[in-house]
Protein backbone atom coordinates (compact mmCIF):
# COMPACT_ATOMS: atom_id res chain seq x y z
CA UNK A 1 0.00 0.00 0.00
CA UNK A 2 2.49 2.39 1.18
CA UNK A 3 4.25 1.93 -2.58
CA UNK A 4 1.62 2.81 -4.60
CA UNK A 5 0.67 6.18 -2.46
CA UNK A 6 4.21 6.93 -2.68
CA UNK A 7 4.23 6.30 -6.80
CA UNK A 8 0.94 8.01 -6.75
CA UNK A 9 2.62 11.06 -5.06
CA UNK A 10 5.48 11.29 -7.39
CA UNK A 11 3.10 10.86 -10.80
CA UNK A 12 1.19 13.91 -9.14
CA UNK A 13 4.12 15.84 -8.69
CA UNK A 14 5.17 15.42 -11.77
CA UNK A 15 2.18 16.20 -13.45
CA UNK A 16 2.11 19.59 -11.46
CA UNK A 17 5.56 20.72 -12.29
CA UNK A 18 5.40 20.07 -15.96
CA UNK A 19 2.06 22.01 -16.14
CA UNK A 20 3.86 25.26 -14.92
CA UNK A 21 7.17 24.14 -16.67
CA UNK A 22 4.39 24.19 -19.81
CA UNK A 23 2.76 27.74 -18.54
CA UNK A 24 5.87 29.62 -17.84
CA UNK A 25 6.69 29.26 -21.26
CA UNK A 26 4.24 32.05 -22.41
CA UNK A 27 5.00 33.81 -25.63
CA UNK A 28 3.14 35.81 -28.34
CA UNK A 29 2.10 33.44 -30.43
CA UNK A 30 -0.99 30.48 -29.88
CA UNK A 31 0.42 27.71 -28.06
CA UNK A 32 -0.89 24.71 -26.96
CA UNK A 33 -1.97 21.05 -27.96
CA UNK A 34 -4.66 22.44 -30.14
CA UNK A 35 -1.97 23.91 -32.41
CA UNK A 36 -0.29 22.14 -34.59
CA UNK A 37 3.27 23.29 -36.44
CA UNK A 38 4.95 21.73 -39.06
CA UNK A 39 8.45 21.42 -38.13
CA UNK A 40 9.66 22.60 -41.84
CA UNK A 41 7.45 25.24 -41.81
CA UNK A 42 8.91 26.45 -38.74
CA UNK A 43 12.48 26.09 -39.97
CA UNK A 44 11.49 27.84 -43.34
CA UNK A 45 9.71 30.70 -41.32
CA UNK A 46 12.08 31.17 -38.70
CA UNK A 47 14.91 31.92 -41.67
CA UNK A 48 12.65 34.36 -43.34
CA UNK A 49 11.96 35.74 -39.82
CA UNK A 50 15.88 36.24 -39.41
CA UNK A 51 16.01 36.98 -42.82
CA UNK A 52 13.63 40.07 -42.45
CA UNK A 53 15.49 41.11 -39.00
CA UNK A 54 18.36 41.76 -41.27
CA UNK A 55 17.00 43.68 -43.61
CA UNK A 56 15.07 46.14 -41.31
CA UNK A 57 17.39 46.20 -38.69
CA UNK A 58 21.10 46.46 -40.20
CA UNK A 59 20.50 47.58 -43.62
CA UNK A 60 17.14 49.66 -43.77
CA UNK A 61 15.51 47.67 -46.58
CA UNK A 62 11.86 47.58 -46.18
CA UNK A 63 10.66 46.43 -49.32
CA UNK A 64 12.59 43.45 -48.48
CA UNK A 65 11.92 43.06 -45.26
CA UNK A 66 7.97 43.51 -46.25
CA UNK A 67 8.56 40.80 -48.33
CA UNK A 68 9.80 38.21 -46.03
CA UNK A 69 7.63 38.75 -43.62
CA UNK A 70 3.93 38.56 -46.12
CA UNK A 71 5.84 35.41 -47.35
CA UNK A 72 5.88 33.71 -43.83
CA UNK A 73 2.15 35.16 -43.11
CA UNK A 74 1.16 33.60 -46.27
CA UNK A 75 2.67 30.59 -46.08
CA UNK A 76 2.56 29.72 -41.98
CA UNK A 77 -0.06 31.37 -40.30
CA UNK A 78 0.45 29.28 -37.00
CA UNK A 79 4.41 30.09 -37.11
CA UNK A 80 5.39 30.16 -33.45
CA UNK A 81 6.83 34.56 -33.37
CA UNK A 82 4.20 35.35 -35.76
CA UNK A 83 3.89 38.26 -33.26
CA UNK A 84 7.36 39.61 -34.68
CA UNK A 85 6.64 38.91 -38.17
CA UNK A 86 3.49 41.29 -37.96
CA UNK A 87 5.58 44.03 -36.06
CA UNK A 88 8.12 43.56 -38.32
CA UNK A 89 5.58 43.97 -41.64
CA UNK A 90 3.70 46.75 -39.94
CA UNK A 91 6.97 48.27 -39.23
CA UNK A 92 8.58 48.26 -42.43
CA UNK A 93 5.53 49.80 -43.89
CA UNK A 94 4.60 52.76 -42.11
CA UNK A 95 8.60 53.20 -42.81
CA UNK A 96 8.07 52.84 -46.61
CA UNK A 97 4.84 55.56 -46.10
CA UNK A 98 7.49 57.59 -44.56
CA UNK A 99 9.98 57.31 -47.77
CA UNK A 100 12.34 56.07 -44.67
CA UNK A 101 15.27 53.38 -45.60
CA UNK A 102 17.85 52.41 -48.19
CA UNK A 103 14.99 50.74 -50.47
CA UNK A 104 12.26 53.47 -52.40
CA UNK A 105 8.69 52.46 -51.66
CA UNK A 106 8.00 52.01 -55.79
CA UNK A 107 9.94 49.19 -55.53
CA UNK A 108 8.08 47.21 -53.69
CA UNK A 109 5.76 45.84 -56.59
CA UNK A 110 2.53 44.12 -56.51
CA UNK A 111 1.19 41.14 -59.27
CA UNK A 112 -2.61 40.88 -60.19
CA UNK A 113 -1.87 38.71 -62.75
CA UNK A 114 -0.29 40.17 -65.89
CA UNK A 115 -0.52 43.53 -64.09
CA UNK A 116 2.10 44.93 -62.32
CA UNK A 117 1.44 48.24 -59.96
CA UNK A 118 2.69 49.89 -56.72
CA UNK A 119 1.61 51.10 -53.96
CA UNK A 120 0.82 54.57 -52.83
CA UNK A 121 2.01 56.41 -49.33
CA UNK A 122 -1.52 56.17 -48.01
CA UNK A 123 -1.99 52.07 -49.26
CA UNK A 124 1.22 51.34 -47.34
CA UNK A 125 -0.30 53.44 -43.95
CA UNK A 126 -3.05 51.09 -44.45
CA UNK A 127 -0.94 47.85 -44.74
CA UNK A 128 0.74 48.97 -41.43
CA UNK A 129 -2.51 49.55 -39.91
CA UNK A 130 -3.71 46.64 -40.44
CA UNK A 131 -0.73 44.33 -39.52
CA UNK A 132 -0.04 46.14 -36.42
CA UNK A 133 -3.82 46.32 -35.45
CA UNK A 134 -3.62 42.31 -36.02
CA UNK A 135 -0.48 42.59 -33.35
CA UNK A 136 -1.84 44.58 -30.71
CA UNK A 137 -5.58 42.74 -30.70
CA UNK A 138 -4.57 38.68 -31.26
CA UNK A 139 -1.09 38.28 -29.32
CA UNK A 140 -2.09 41.04 -26.40
CA UNK A 141 0.89 39.29 -24.52
CA UNK A 142 3.28 40.28 -27.11
CA UNK A 143 6.64 41.95 -26.43
CA UNK A 144 5.73 43.72 -29.20
CA UNK A 145 2.78 45.36 -28.31
CA UNK A 146 4.05 48.68 -27.01
CA UNK A 147 5.44 49.57 -29.76
CA UNK A 148 3.03 48.72 -31.78
CA UNK A 149 0.83 50.85 -29.81
CA UNK A 150 3.49 53.67 -30.01
CA UNK A 151 3.21 53.45 -34.30
CA UNK A 152 -0.40 53.07 -34.15
CA UNK A 153 -0.87 56.56 -32.84
CA UNK A 154 0.40 58.08 -35.91
CA UNK A 155 -2.02 55.57 -38.12
CA UNK A 156 -5.62 56.51 -36.17
CA UNK A 157 -5.11 53.84 -33.55
CA UNK A 158 -5.98 49.72 -33.76
CA UNK A 159 -8.62 48.86 -35.97
CA UNK A 160 -11.46 46.83 -33.58
CA UNK A 161 -10.91 43.32 -33.40
CA UNK A 162 -12.95 41.70 -35.88
CA UNK A 163 -15.73 38.73 -34.90
CA UNK A 164 -15.35 35.32 -36.62
CA UNK A 165 -18.36 34.87 -38.97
Amino acid sequence: MKKIAFFTTIFALALFLGASVCQAQGGGAKQGPDVVRDPDMEKDSLHNLEVAREYFKLRKAYVASLQRCEEVLAGNPAFSKIDEVLYIAGTSSLNLAEAKGKQKPDQYVVHEGDKKSTLTTQDFRDKARDYLSQLVNSYPQSKFKDEALEDLKSLGGAKPKQSAP
